[in-house]
C-alpha cells in the first residue's frame, strides 16, 4: 500500500527485517521513505524468535515476524530490494564475551547458537541476490578475536559478489544516549561504493526525554541503594571504574543495554539530596532510542504491550531509530538510481 507522503509512487522498494526485534530498523527506514518524493517502502519478510518481541511488533506494525531464522529456507521468503538485520551481538559485544567466558561457554564464530547466525544472513544474501543489504551490530564486532571475525563477515559477503562498506556512529548525536555501533552496507554491484552521511550534533538532552510523573515503582527500595552504592565504593578502591551511573539530564546518559531490568544501575535519576534516585521508566527508554513519541512531534506513541521487565530487554537490545533513518535516506536514494541506471551491472 502506498504511504500517505506518496499516494502515487513512481518506485516500490521491498524490505526484509531479519532478527527484527521491535522493529527499529524497520522503523527508521520507514521513516527515511516517507520523506523522498515518489517512494513506496513496504516490508514484505520480518523474523524474529523473541514471543515477547513479537508482540510488541505486531502491537506497532500490525504482521508478527516469523520465528527462528535457522528453520526458515531462504528460497520460501518473498522477493525483496534490501536485506536489513541487526543480528544479535552477544557474542561479540564486550559484555556477553567476557560473560560467556566466565561460564566456559563459547564466544564469535564458535557460538553454534547466536554467533553463527550472521552465516543464515549470508545463505539468504546469496539465494535473494537483493540489491543492497543493511547490518548493525555493536561496536566491538570491528575488533573482536583481533580482527578476525570481522575479516570472515566482510570476505563472506564480498565473496557473495557484494560490495561492503562499514563505519562506527555514536547515536548521542541525535538522542541522549552515548551508543555506538557498526553500521555495514553493501550492495549486489561490488563496485559501487556507499558515502556514510554527515552525522549532526542535535546535541540533545536527557531532561528533555524525562516524564513529569512517574509511578514510584521506580524508585529505587533503600536495599538495592545501598548495595548499589557498597559495590561502586569496594571497586573503587581496587581501582576499577565499575558502579552505578547517575546520569547528567544536561548531557547524554550511559549505553541502555538489555540488563537494565536487573537494577537499572548503568542509567539512574537522581531525585536530589538525600533521596533514592529512580530507574528510567520503559516509554523514557522507548525515548532514549528515539522511538516514535509524541513529545517528538508523532502522531502517536510507540505501543508498548508488554510488562516492564520485557519492555527493558526489548529497549535494551533494539536501535537508535533517528541514527538508522539518517543512514537509510541514502542508501534508500541509491537503490533507486541503481534501478534506474542499468550501467551498473
Amino acid at each position: 500500500m502506498p504511504s500517505d507522503n506518496n499516494p502515487n509512487p513512481e518506485f516500490n522498494i521491498k524490505i526484509a527485517d531479519l532478527f527484527a526485534g521491535i522493529g527499529g530498523i524497520r522503523l527508521g527506514f520507514e521513516r527515511a521513505a516517507s520523506k523522498i518524493d515518489g517512494l513506496n517502502l513496504s516490508c514484505v519478510f520480518s523474523s524474529e524468535w523473541d514471543k515477547f518481541a513479537q508482540k510488541t511488533y505486531h502491537a506497532n506494525f500490525g504482521d508478527t515476524p516469523v520465528g527462528d531464522i535457522r528453520q526458515i529456507n531462504p528460497a520460501s521468503i518473498p522477493e525483496f530490494d534490501i536485506l536489513c538485520a541487526g543480528f544479535p551481538c552477544q557474542p561479540f559485544s564486550i559484555a556477553g564475551i567476557s560473560k560467556k567466558k566466565s561460564l566456559n561457554k563459547p564466544v564469535g564464530f564458535d557460538d553454534k547458537v547466536q554467533g553463527n547466525l550472521f552465516f543464515n544472513i549470508a545463505e539468504i544474501i546469496r539465494t535473494k541476490q537483493p540489491e543492497a543489504f543493511f547490518l548493525e551490530n555493536v561496536k566491538n564486532l570491528e575488533n573482536h578475536d583481533k580482527g578476525r571475525t570481522f575479516t570472515i563477515i566482510q570476505d563472506s559477503i564480498e565473496e557473495l559478489g557484494y560490495s561492503f562498506n562499514h563505519k562506527v556512529v555514536n547515536a548521542k548525536y541525535f538522542v541522549p544516549q552515548n551508543r555506538e555501533r557498526v553500521y555495514m552496507v553493501g550492495f549486489r554491484y561490488p563496485k559501487i561504493k556507499f558515502n556514510f552521511p554527515e552525522i549532526p550534533d542535535l546535541q540533545p538532552k536527557l531532561g528533555k526525554i524525562l516524564v513529569k510523573k512517574h509511578d514510584p515503582k521506580y524508585i529505587l527500595s533503600d536495599h538495592l541503594w545501598q548495595y548499589l552504592q557498597g559495590y561502586a565504593e569496594k571497586h573503587r578502591l581496587k581501582g576499577n571504574g565499575f558502579g552505578f551511573g547517575l546520569a547528567n539530564i544536561n548531557g547524554c546518559s550511559r549505553t541502555l543495554s538489555a540488563r537494565y531490568y536487573k537494577d537499572g544501575s548503568e542509567i539512574l535519576i537522581s531525585r536530589g539530596e538525600g533521596k533514592n534516585p529512580r530507574r528510567l521508566t520503559p516509554r523514557e527508554c522507548a525515548r532514549l532510542q528515539g522511538f516514535p513519541d509524541r513529545i517528538f512531534g508523532d502522531k502517536t506513541n510507540f505501543k508498548i504491550p508488554v510488562s516492564d521487565t520485557q519492555a527493558y530487554k526489548q529497549f535494551g537490545n533494539s536501535v537508535a531509530v533517528p541514527v538508522i533513518e539518517r543512514i537509510a535516506d541514502p542508501l534508500l536514494k541509491q537503490v533507486i538510481d541503481m534501478g534506474a541506471n542499468s550501467h551498473f551491472s
